[in-house]
């Protein structure tokens, strides 16, 4: 399982500057389901320590509830979360995006990631 801040092993759509600094941005439609449902649908994901980072606009805000949750990253700066809800199921905090990065971050600043059980492929 991922979690936000670890890397997970080298994706093989990640260009030699990922690997020289933990990020990419993939052309690859990426979708992003959990319970049958899809939540998130891109080809513009950008790829951060082994996750993949949607544009906000490719989000299904239905299944999204805004959480209490909040993790810092040294790097990166604050997480939001949200929590998913499918078919009446929650899957707390399965989302987490940054409102206001860091400046080395500012790439992924609004995006949203996943884990917890969402599939990203």
């Amino acid at each position: 399982m991922q979690r936000p801040g670890r890397e997970q092993g080298l994706n093989t759509q990640r260009s030699i500057y990922a690997l020289a600094y933990g990020r990419a941005s993939t052309k690859t439609s990426m979708k992003a389901t959990w319970n049958g449902t899809t939540l998130a649908e891109s080809d513009e994901t950008i790829v951060v320590e082994g996750n993949h980072y949607f544009p906000k606009d490719s989000i299904k805000t239905e299944h999204f509830q805004p959480s209490e949750t909040h993790t810092v990253c040294g790097w990166k700066g604050t997480a939001s979360y949200y929590d998913v809800v499918v078919d009446g199921k929650t899957n707390k905090d399965a989302a987490w995006f940054y409102p206001d990065t860091k400046p080395d971050a500012k790439n992924i600043e609004g995006y949203v990631a996943f884990w917890k059980g969402v599939e990203v492929e």
